[in-house]
């Protein structure tokens, strides 16, 4: 099973490197393809608590 990629196409990146569209890390973005599938899962978990702490939803 494959996870798709959390991207919507939104790219820009802020001044920590995280992306203001999925608020992946540019590493995350990176690496994604190359991620296990538990990888895959803890970074879109990462990337909820990101936008969550800025008042976002994804």
């Amino acid at each position: 099973m494959s996870i798709a990629s959390p991207c919507i196409g939104v790219c820009a990146l802020d001044n920590d490197d995280v992306c203001i569209g999925c608020f992946r890390t540019a590493d995350d973005i990176t690496e994604w393809q190359l991620y296990s599938e538990e990888e895959q899962i803890a970074c879109i978990k990462e990337s909820n608590e990101r936008a969550q702490a800025q008042g976002m939803s994804l």
